[in-house]
């Protein structure tokens, strides 16, 4: 079998899909190649790092990485990429599908190659259930980070490859760096996340008091991380979001929708406070105290604190 590519723009997720396409190659009896767009960032990975190289700089656009994966795939005749899922890299996805006539696996893990197609698993239904899903070769896989477990290694030698790209349609005014919180939820022993429940940006403080006396870290339901932007996306917990374990998880104000769930579904603890008797988020909960957060929230911490 052919090459089997493996690209993401986040260093970490990088080195997890190569090791993925690593055991998914010595599965398949062919190989494996990471790329990337720049050489230090292949440092680490398993196997051969092929860089990509343009007339234009290609990280961060979309349709000039798409262009570069599918010059690479045809160079090297593979039939399956493996691609980070992450916002660009799903953005890749829908473009080198289209651009490629390739099928795409989205969020799938265990992946194999049997009988001329890819096959690989799926969680639904808020994690329920597993989902068996399969494309026909050639075909891209979008991986979720935590699929696969990066190994380290030694320098893995390079080579490079020359593409040439359309022009871009996008054009650069300017940059505006994020400022991105070093937290990770995933090592949270205790988290305590906000939900829509909240009236205005102001009143986290209660959440975060709670979090201090805890000890804890702060996560978030989607609407407050990507729709309103009270939280930075790292705190976003939910299936497009971090998936958590910790031993509580208290979830404040989050009604339970099956996006959410799917990213906390398997703590240890679950406490849910919410005014709705009625919310989903009780069907998960060990424990669910129905009433106000305004008053509910300062009752616990004056407890915590006495």
């Amino acid at each position: 079998m052919s090459d089997i590519l493996s690209y993401s723009e986040d260093g970490g997720l990088a080195l997890e899909l190569s090791a993925g396409a690593a055991a998914l190659a010595v599965a398949s009896a062919g190989g494996a190649c990471a790329l990337v767009m720049d050489a230090s960032a292949g440092a680490g990975s398993r196997g051969p790092v092929l860089v990509l190289r343009g007339d234009a700089p290609l990280a961060g656009d979309h349709e000039l990485v798409a262009q570069a994966i599918l010059a690479a795939a045809k160079t090297r005749g593979s039939s399956v990429v493996l691609i980070g899922a992450t916002k660009l890299g799903r953005q890749v996805a829908g473009k080198l599908a289209v651009m490629a006539g390739m099928g795409v696996l989205s969020d799938v893990r265990d992946l194999k190659v049997e009988d001329g197609k890819l096959t690989g698993m799926r969680g639904v239904y808020a994690g329920r259930f597993n989902a068996r899903l399969s494309s026909p070769l050639p075909c891209i896989a979008l991986v979720p980070r935590g699929a696969y477990q990066a190994t380290a290694s030694g320098p893995a030698p390079e080579e490079e490859l020359k593409v040439s790209v359309l022009p871009s349609r996008v054009r650069h005014l300017e940059e505006r760096p994020k400022s991105k919180e070093s937290v990770d939820l995933r090592t949270a022993k205790i988290i305590v996340a906000a939900g829509r429940g909240f009236k205005k940006k102001e009143d986290l403080a209660l959440a975060e008091g709670l979090v201090e006396a805890l000890g804890g870290v702060l996560g978030a339901s989607r609407p407050l991380s990507s729709d309103l932007g009270w939280l930075g996306e790292e705190r976003h917990v939910g299936l497009t979001g971090i998936y958590v374990r910790p031993n509580l998880y208290i979830a404040v104000g989050i009604s339970g929708q099956l996006q959410h769930v799917a990213g906390m579904k398997d703590s240890r603890v679950i406490v849910a406070i919410n005014r709705d008797k009625q919310a989903p988020i009780f069907q998960v909960a060990d424990y669910g105290i129905v009433g106000d957060l305004y008053q509910v929230l300062p009752a616990l911490m004056g407890v915590l604190r006495s």
